[in-house]
């Protein structure tokens, strides 16, 4: 009977040993994931862990007691842990408090007569989103037929001394005739234009106040990256004051909105209104100037435009000291090296600015660059794009001595080239900006577009010069073969002759060879050739006649070239480069 009592006996003191082990555990577990003061999160109460005096401790399981004839041990509760509220991101309350009183309200009237409209806003690329969803924000209304009539408006600013000089958008105050800047603590002042610039969509103003303003300095956009914390401060729909939070979305985007886009785009809230406020970083310094957004309905949908200060601020030095800008100029048209014009080249890339004109009695007339060049450096700054080049020129000091690196024949070079001025008149401001085939031209080209037909002839100095015997179309010496049209890269070609220049109306200054057909669905008609265009070089080099033009692809194909890059001018002698593809 004995084995039969002492079994039960022996089982119930090994379960007894086996739940005092498991609750042994348990209370270490919790005590041990609550102990570390350091570990608690302030303003968060934890429980008091349990004291070990009040922990009973475990008795040892018998060493008779064998595994099969333990229980199953009990399912161990996981520890309760504490729940920690989130209390948000970092308040900017601080940050903000300090930059209020230098933010501004500017408010401008202007009388204006019912024929007059609204200032040209900026354009967007035909088929991009843009074009749909760009807005109007330079705060301008269309007036009301029927007589003369106050247009108001409203804009931001800030200040950026305490003697009065308030930066804002161009198009905040363009054309008003009264300007009043209203600060954060109720006052209101009177001011006057120091000085505007339209391509950057800048101006600065002055204000004389009794006191010594607050002020904010701009701080370096270009060391700020994609994802980096920014705050907005203006006037939304009237509402000053206004503080609104958000990233860097992107850096360098072109709206097409001036010649130097270079925009940092933001999710920060921007509302109309908000034109003309500062953008700035965690450290209270201004990065941007808040521009322009994109919406459907005229309010922010998280994407707003802001002038990269790494531009503003030298454009605000030169208005305060000069009233104006004073831009560097390199006297060239450029267009942008595609990926056919690159292989054309011998580029492994599309990249640089391709020189299609030099204008006469410009910086670079002296030969130092021509006309089918890239530009690859410009004093020390990469050129990645076409769009990069005119930004760099402007920025660079009038006067100064700077090295270019351009590709020429195949090989890079570096040439010295010492830059004039950009005289921004009138004449420049209302001008188009584009040039043919897009390019972009300001602080690059002449900015009186009425020179194109003043530009450089080809120049034929480094050219191959024709052997003795040779006709020479300038003196009216023409071969019959060379007077015979030619059809190349689905293109007929004449020479040019008094016919044919009063037929396409061709000017006189223009030389070539000309174009009087293009065949249909041809690469020529897909690259957008047509007749009248006169091809002036053709792989660099001169052309005097269809046949040097048809000699000249014949031995490009040889070469192993895919494209042939030819120089076009237009009737009124506009040039631009253009690679067919020849096969």
């Amino acid at each position: 009977m004995a084995p039969t009592i002492r079994s039960p006996f022996r089982r119930t003191l090994a379960l007894m040993a086996s739940a005092a082990i498991l609750a042994h555990a348990g209370m270490n577990g919790v005590a041990y994931a609550q102990a570390a003061p350091q570990t608690i999160t302030p303003g968060v109460t934890t429980p008091a862990p349990a004291t070990p005096e009040t922990t009973a401790p475990a008795p040892t399981p018998p060493a008779a007691a064998a595994p099969e004839t333990a229980a199953p041990a009990p399912r161990q509760a996981a520890p309760i842990q504490a729940v920690v509220p989130n209390s948000g991101p970092a308040s900017v309350a601080d940050l903000a408090e300090g930059l209020l009183d230098a933010v501004v309200n500017i408010s401008t009237s202007q009388n204006v007569k019912d024929d007059e409209g609204a200032g040209p806003a900026p354009r967007a690329p035909d088929g991009s989103p843009f074009q749909e969803f760009f807005n109007d924000f330079f705060n301008k209304q269309q007036g009301n037929k029927g007589g003369n009539h106050n247009v108001s408006s409203l804009g931001s600013g800030f200040v950026i001394d305490p003697a009065g000089y308030i930066v804002t958008n161009n198009h905040v105050i363009e054309g008003a005739d009264d300007i009043e800047i209203n600060f954060a603590n109720g006052s209101k002042l009177k001011a006057k234009l120091i000085g505007t610039d339209t391509k950057t969509d800048l101006s600065v103003l002055k204000v004389e106040p009794k006191t010594p303003l607050k002020s904010v300095k701009f701080g370096d956009s270009s060391t700020m990256r994609i994802g980096d914390w920014v705050m907005a401060i203006g006037n939304p729909f009237g509402f000053g004051g206004s503080v609104t939070v958000g990233i860097i979305s992107g850096r360098g985007r072109n709206i097409n909105a001036g010649p130097y886009d270079n925009f940092i785009q933001t999710d920060a809230a921007i509302n109309k209104g908000n034109s003309g406020g500062p953008l700035f970083n965690m450290k209270g310094e201004v990065i941007g100037i808040n521009t322009a957004i994109i919406s459907p309905s005229g309010g922010s949908i998280g994407i707003g435009f802001s002038v990269p200060s790494e531009l503003a601020s030298g454009v605000v030095d030169q208005l305060r000291e000069y009233g104006e800008t004073r831009r560097g100029w390199l006297g060239v048209r450029i267009q942008p090296v595609t990926d056919d014009i690159a292989d054309s080249l011998g580029l492994d890339t599309a990249k640089g600015a391709l020189v299609a004109g030099v204008i006469k009695g410009g910086p670079v007339d002296d030969g130092s660059i021509k006309a089918g060049d890239v530009i690859l450096k410009f004093d020390g700054k990469t050129v990645s794009e076409m769009r990069d080049l005119p930004r760099v020129v402007a920025e660079s000091t009038v006067g100064k001595e700077v090295d270019v690196v351009v590709l020429r024949d195949g090989k890079e070079q570096t040439v010295k080239v010492k830059l004039g001025r950009l005289e921004d008149s009138d004449q420049a401001a209302a001008s188009d900006d584009s040039g043919p085939d897009g390019s972009q031209d300001d602080g690059v080209i002449t900015p009186d577009p009425s020179e194109n037909n003043d530009m450089d002839q080809p120049d034929t100095g480094d050219q191959v010069q024709p052997a003795p015997g040779t006709p020479d179309q300038h003196k009216g010496q023409v071969s019959p073969d060379a007077a015979t049209p030619k059809n190349v890269l689905g293109l007929s070609l004449s020479l040019l002759s008094a016919e044919t220049r009063k037929a396409f109306g061709i000017a006189e200054s223009v030389d070539g060879v000309v174009v009087t057909e293009v065949t249909p669905g041809s690469a020529s008609a897909e690259k957008g050739l047509k007749p009248g265009d006169v091809i002036v070089e053709v792989a660099q080099e001169f052309m005097k006649s269809p046949d040097a033009v048809a000699a000249k692809v014949q031995a490009l194909k040889q070469e192993g070239r895919r494209n042939a890059q030819l120089m076009i001018a237009s009737a009124n002698g506009d040039l631009r480069f253009v690679a067919v593809p020849m096969e």
